[in-house]
């Protein structure tokens, strides 16, 4: 890769940095605002999954949006909006004001993502654009993973603090963008017109079509991850009374569990045993997470329950994506924008659940998603089971 492609690729990773950072600094920070404002979880869910309901919504939009008026533009764009949205979380006085921010967090955020996409897509050929989107994808879980560490040890200072830090971090990355960063969509590979595409229909189209029980195993899988997501600070503090920097400390040490096993275990497990074997094992995992986390009595007993479920999830999502692409035949492009939108639906319905729930019972989430990971195991494995006695493999399956 020649310095003329490795700066513009730098540039890139470090706005994916900037922007899952300040996602994931929201985790350990959330339940304290809440318990701040007097709110409730149910207003936790609502915060959570309207962020994710515009990413939904908008993501297409721009990734649109971005074949008509370039890559640069939405990327800065999404990048100064973003940190507005920061800036508001961080001086809110009223708590409709957090909403703002959050739907503005998720519909600037969702800009930067596509557009990053697109532009390695444009820089790079055919050969390289794997090792280009490898470096975007390392960028994105290491903000992911550090972003509540930061959320936790800066909260100490105060609970606004975090979200000051991510808004400066984003205006900076947003002008570097517009001063640096140049356009990688020449005016004459811009597209006059772009026809819009009905995502509900598609989904409705694709559920109903060999591939459709895959997607509502995605749907499953995001659904889990966001009931656990969503409520563990708040559970960690109603149960345990434990410090955003405590919470932080959890979710630091889950995401590098999960990275680890995405980066190391998948590929291995998969070769040796197969997708259909380790989409049954990572189920059994996640569920039996949901179930011991509710037996945990001490610090180091969180640590390990969540680094369980968060092992089992972290597995299942590479390899149901693995087994969903094989599935998808010449159709790559448009499954895995798909996988993407029911990703965001999971995490939508996932949210506002928990947060529903817990106002009933601190211990209801965990039990629906635990019955949510073992129906699916049960429903996967006669999925499978169907499957082999009809002589069918994944490989030679299309949608």
């Amino acid at each position: 890769m020649t310095r003329s492609e490795r700066k513009p690729l730098l540039m890139l990773m470090v706005n994916m940095f900037v922007v899952m950072m300040g996602i994931g600094l929201v985790i350990p920070i959330l339940p304290y605002y809440i318990e701040a404002f007097g709110a409730s979880s149910v207003e936790l869910g609502l915060l959570i999954a309207i962020f994710s309901f515009m990413q939904f919504l908008l993501a297409p939009f721009w990734g649109r949006l971005s074949d008509k008026v370039g890559r640069k533009p939405l990327i800065a764009v999404g990048m100064f909006g973003f940190a507005v949205a920061e800036f508001i979380f961080a001086f809110a006085t009223q708590f409709w004001m957090l909403f703002v921010s959050r739907i503005l967090a998720g519909a600037f955020g969702s800009a930067v993502m596509p557009a990053a996409m697109a532009y390695v897509s444009d820089r790079t050929s055919e050969e390289k654009r794997g090792h280009g989107m490898g470096l975007l994808g390392a960028s994105m879980a290491l903000g992911i993973v550090v972003g509540p560490g930061i959320g936790g040890w800066l909260a100490e200072f105060s609970l606004a603090t975090p979200f000051l830090f991510a808004g400066f971090a984003a205006s900076f990355a947003a002008i570097f963008s517009l001063l640096w960063l140049p356009e990688s969509l020449p005016l004459e590979k811009r597209k006059t017109e772009v026809e819009p595409v009905n995502q509900f229909v598609q989904m409705w189209q694709a559920v109903r079509s060999p591939i459709g029980f895959l997607l509502f195993l995605v749907f499953g899988l995001s659904f889990g991850l966001a009931n656990f997501q969503t409520i563990f600070g708040i559970f960690a503090l109603h149960r345990f009374h434990y410090n955003p920097s405590e919470v932080g400390f959890i979710m630091v040490l889950t995401g590098i569990v999960g990275a680890i096993a995405q980066g190391s275990l998948v590929g291995r497990l998969t070769e040796r045993y197969g997708e259909e074997k380790v989409v049954l094992g990572s189920l059994s995992l996640s569920g039996i997470g949901f179930l011991i986390m509710m037996l945990a009595f001490n610090y180091w007993t969180v640590i390990a329950t969540t680094c369980l479920f968060f092992l089992g999830n972290s597995i299942l999502r590479p390899a149901v994506q693995s087994f969903l692409s094989k599935m998808a035949g010449d159709q790559q492009g448009m499954i895995m924008g798909l996988n993407n939108s029911i990703l965001s639906l999971g995490n939508v319905v996932g949210a506002l659940l928990a947060g529903l729930l817990f106002e009933w019972n601190m211990f209801l989430p965990y039990t629906v998603g635990a019955f949510v990971m073992f129906a699916s195991l049960g429903a996967t494995f006669r999925w499978l089971s169907k499957r082999a006695s009809q002589g069918k493999h994944p490989e030679k399956s299309s949608p």
